[in-house]
């Protein structure tokens, strides 16, 4: 199997520790990964990149020496030192390819002879302090103490802590999830297009090892979202796909991978490291549904007691292989084009192709069987002619051009087998050249098995008068029976709470917005109530002022909304919380906090003006939370709302406890 790439930083040991004394390991986080095999891997290329670089900075400043001096002896000297610089550089470059073409050995807990699968290690990334920036904008924006949120930081901390070692499994996966949908609450409420945190993400690549960083949140948002599609691949990889069942679960978590990759694509732009470039999720996004198709052809093959192995369900199996067999070779043009071809790991390249020429190799097998074994059926004549000679131009007669006699079926058959075991032995081929699938014996196996059963067929039909000139072989039209779409992640699966909720709603308290806090404002009751009416919850609006009422007396305008009632606050009361609290007031009256929103939708910027990556799952309903929508009387609205909200509104209609 490919290696699964993890970063053990040196620090690791003490991080975890920390973590378990704070008691705040998470479900889902696995607290030894970071000490794996593969976390050192990661972390010997990373330590390799920066000495590659080194060497390239020394080269170029000796390259500029060379061209500006015209010392014959300062030549002379920087010419050798280039020498020098280039040797390091191919020695430093042989071992990284050696590391990446290093092969994990997590295989499934089985004994099976199925083909090895790729999965995708995950992007790692350092401890981030969270504490200055948040307790900033808090103060600043907010106008709340920011020391006061100690413990809601603290809880973001920890949750970030723990995604950077996730466990392969479910719980894992709502772990990423948990922590992606909390990204996009605080991008909902702290970030503005033209103000970022102010803090520096960095994520290693998770094919190069090398650091890439940005202060959009849109990048973090953007590596939880490919470590969850990572986290699929090792989770498919390490499936029993010697049962129907695991093969399903495989399947599927190659789909659910493929959508990750599909969305970060569709959604990213300006990528700053290799992995998650267009180029390179295209690639990996072919590759996974590559490798669910391939599971769909494993579950057709397991042996099922109660399913004849006909003509027809052979030529099943031939079309499945076919179909796996042209994915893959897609899939291998992708990886051997520039820039993927670049970073992409050899081994992985190697083990596609090899993976193309057997699938072809079990698609004309598939075939040979479906000829030789018994005569086909009337039914079953049309299925053989779709099978290996594909739709025929309409200039072409539609007569049938299959060989009707066994004799005829069986020299067919043969050429299938020998076209077949030519495959198999390419295959082999390429299996030897590879360093690092020399070591996977289970793909050797799996492709020995396969010549082996060829051979035998081969040997069954070759009679020994048998002097013809065997014909060439048809290819075998490649057709699927079980199409696999792409499944997006599904967010809203994992609901979260916000974790800074008592900032307020985020319709209303989030950075797009600027308000003022008056009061406390003392209102008392008269004839006609307290001169307001209320609409909406969380918060609840003042939706009009009467003039000349004790709450235009007392500064109250229509628009402002209450945060406060008596000394409680009440950003998330409800229409009839704020209702009954009114109606218990005496003639003393009530003092209220209000908030009034200022004109224009930004603060002045603050923070990283230069272009990030934009446009991540911005839609609430994809992110498992929903926030309450404000209702406002005003002609001239201060937010923008839905149609949701404008239903809400509708249906809503003055409160009769407004003017008590």
């Amino acid at each position: 199997m490919i290696p699964e790439d993890r970063r053990d930083g040196p620090g690791a040991d003490e991080e975890s520790t920390q973590l378990q004394a704070a008691g705040s390991v998470r479900k889902g986080c696995d607290t030894l990964a970071a000490q794996t095999p593969c976390g050192r891997l990661q972390s010997r290329r990373a330590r390799i990149h920066q000495q590659i670089n080194k060497e390239l900075r020394m080269r170029t400043g000796a390259e500029n020496l060379y061209r500006a001096t015209s010392n014959a002896r300062v030549r002379e000297t920087v010419a050798l030192e280039l020498s020098y610089v280039n040797s390091s550089l191919q020695l430093l470059k042989e071992e990284l390819e050696e590391l990446n073409c290093s092969v994990d050995t997590d295989m499934p807990d089985r004994e099976g002879t199925t083909v090895p699968m790729i999965p995708l290690g995950l992007k790692e990334t350092k401890e981030l302090d969270w504490s200055t920036a948040l307790k900033e904008l808090i103060s600043g924006h907010f106008g709340e103490d920011g020391a006061s949120y100690e413990t809601e930081i603290r809880e973001l901390t920890n949750l970030r802590q723990a995604v950077r070692t996730p466990s392969r499994s479910e719980s894992g996966l709502e772990l990423l999830t948990a922590y992606y949908n909390q990204l996009c609450l605080l991008d909902a409420r702290f970030v503005t297009p033209a103000r970022s945190l102010g803090l520096l993400f960095q994520w290693y690549d998770s094919l190069t090892g090398v650091p890439a960083q940005q202060r959009a949140l849109a990048f973090e948002k953007g590596s939880v979202l490919f470590n969850i599609g990572a986290l699929h691949t090792q989770i498919g990889a390490r499936q029993d796909r010697g049962c129907p069942t695991g093969t399903s679960r495989a399947a599927e978590s190659f789909q659910r991978a493929a959508g990750a990759f599909n969305l970060l694509r569709q959604k990213f732009s300006r990528a700053p490291s290799p992995d998650m470039s267009p180029a390179s999720l295209s690639m990996l996004e072919q590759l996974m549904a590559a490798q669910a198709q391939e599971c769909v052809f494993e579950g057709l093959s397991l042996p099922v007691p109660t399913a004849p192995r006909d003509c027809l369900a052979q030529l099943h199996l031939a079309q499945e292989a076919a179909q796996v067999a042209a994915q893959y070779e897609l899939v291998h043009q992708a990886m051997i084009q520039p820039p993927v071809c670049s970073y992409v790991p050899f081994s992985w390249t190697t083990l596609v192709h090899v993976k193309a020429k057997h699938f072809r190799s079990l698609a004309h097998y598939h075939a040979a069987v479906a000829l030789c074994d018994s005569p086909p059926a009337e039914a079953e004549l049309l299925a053989l002619e779709q099978v290996f000679l594909g739709p025929l131009p309409p200039s072409e007669p539609r007569g049938l051009m299959l060989p009707q006699e066994y004799e005829e079926r069986r020299k067919l058959g043969k050429a299938h087998l020998k076209r077949a075991i030519l495959g198999q032995e390419e295959a082999l081929r390429l299996h030897a050249l590879g360093r690092a699938l020399r070591r996977v014996d289970l793909l050797q196996a799996v492709l020995g098995q396969a010549l082996r059963c060829s051979l035998t067929r081969y040997s069954e039909l070759d009679l020994e008068d048998d002097f013809f000139e065997a014909t060439e072989a048809p290819d075998i039209q490649p057709k699927t029976h079980r199409t696999l779409e792409v499944r997006a992640p599904s967010f809203s699966r994992v609901k979260v709470a916000d974790i800074f909720h008592r900032l307020g709603p985020l319709s209303v308290f989030s950075a797009r917005n600027r308000w003022r806090l008056v009061g406390p404002v003392h209102v008392t009751r008269g004839e006609g109530g307290f001169g307001f009416t209320l609409r909406g919850d969380s918060p609840v609006l003042i939706a009009a002022v009467i003039p000349g009422g004790h709450a235009a007396a007392a500064g109250l305008q229509e628009g402002d909304y209450i945060v406060s009632v008596n000394g409680q606050p009440c950003k998330w009361w409800k229409h009839a919380e704020v209702v009954a609290q009114l109606k218990g007031v005496g003639d003393e009256g009530v003092s209220l906090q209000v908030v009034t929103l200022l004109p224009g939708t930004e603060p002045p910027s603050t923070g990283d003006r230069r272009p990030a990556l934009r446009g991540l799952l911005r839609n609430q309903k994809e992110c498992g939370w929903r926030t309450s929508v404000p209702v406002r009387a005003s002609p001239r609205p201060l937010l923008g709302w839905g149609r949701k909200a404008k239903r809400d509104k509708t249906a809503g209609g003055l409160s009769p406890a407004s003017q008590p």
